[in-house]
């Protein structure tokens, strides 16, 4: 579920290298499979002939029930789901799963003085992400083996939220960047890659079993540090320096948008994982295979809008 877009692209990826027999869900409005910038035509076609695909809509219950019992499915990776109403029909149509792997967010956690947040903090009901927290709920009681994977800021390529995106088009426009309050401001960023290969290693692992993981980068960076980190990549041509301006963010409405703080990660310590890119080798990951071919969408250079939070 949610395969072919950002997270699910990578992962069905692995699945597929690994051996697995991959079936991806979806409404058939779009591409099943997508080239990735930089693969070859040879990796893309063996990758597009060993995919299977399930045309249908997950808010469609009944159909949902009826197809996913059909085919008795071992394994579910659910990338899309944001309501415990759309998980219920999914297990009640596997009696026989072995694992249901879900995608949660580390935006359930309850805002705290005391940082890095655990798996195991108080989390906020009346976040956001409730119906990520709902679901969580439902898998517990519903008995199944599931595994939840709470995520931090994810980018990389084929990035759909301006996070480094909002970054690189201001630096090679030739503006500058404004930054909230002091720039010190501590926040947390994790690749897509990483994230996907987090996903493969709780597949059938009796350690993740109706487990919760937080998973991200390594380091944390301030505001101004990922700024800098932007500007680093591929050497920037355009920019040795990124013009930093601090700014009061009372002064403005941002609406409701906040910037995560920094997450432990039990994942490293519980299923040996780790994850392979520092921040500036995954921004130049994301930039090459993304801005640097002109895949990013095209952005509003006549506005200052902000996506950090203050």
């Amino acid at each position: 579920m949610g395969g072919t877009r950002f997270i699910g692209v990578f992962l069905s990826r692995l699945l597929v290298k690994e051996g697995h027999q991959v079936t991806l869900f979806t409404r058939g409005k779009s591409p099943i499979a997508k080239q990735l910038p930089g693969e070859s035509d040879q990796d893309f076609a063996d990758f597009s002939s060993k995919i299977l695909h399930l045309k249908g809509d997950r808010k469609d219950y009944d159909f949902v029930k009826s197809s996913l019992s059909a085919e008795g499915y071992d394994v579910v990776y659910d990338i899309n789901g944001r309501e415990s109403e759309e998980v219920e029909p999914i297990i009640d149509a596997l009696p026989k799963l072995e694992q249901y792997i879900y995608c949660s967010s580390a935006g359930v956690y309850l805002k705290s003085d005391t940082l890095p947040h655990c798996e195991v903090d108080a989390v906020d009901p009346k976040s956001r992400h409730k119906g990520k927290l709902e679901t969580e709920s439902l898998l517990q009681t519903k008995g199944v083996n599931w595994t939840s994977i709470r995520p931090v800021y994810i980018y990389g390529p084929l990035n759909y939220n301006p996070v480094e995106e909002w970054f690189f088009h201001r630096l090679k426009a030739g503006r500058p960047i404004p930054v909230p309050n002091s720039g010190i401001q501590i926040s947390q960023l994790g690749h897509v890659k990483d994230l996907a290969t987090a996903f493969l290693a709780v597949l059938g692992n009796e350690k993740a079993s109706r487990e919760i993981f937080n998973i991200s980068g390594e380091k944390y960076v301030t505001f101004d540090g990922l700024a800098r980190a932007c500007a680093k990549v591929h050497s920037c041509w355009w920019v040795s320096e990124p013009e930093i301006v601090h700014y009061n963010p009372k002064e403005f409405d941002f609406g409701k948008k906040k910037a995560f703080p920094f997450r432990d990660q039990k994942a490293k310590h519980v299923l040996g994982w780790k994850p392979e890119f520092d921040l500036v080798e995954g921004l130049t990951d994301s930039y090459n295979l993304d801005f640097g071919r002109g895949t990013f969408r095209k952005a509003d250079f006549t506005t200052d809008d902000m996506i950090l939070s203050k």
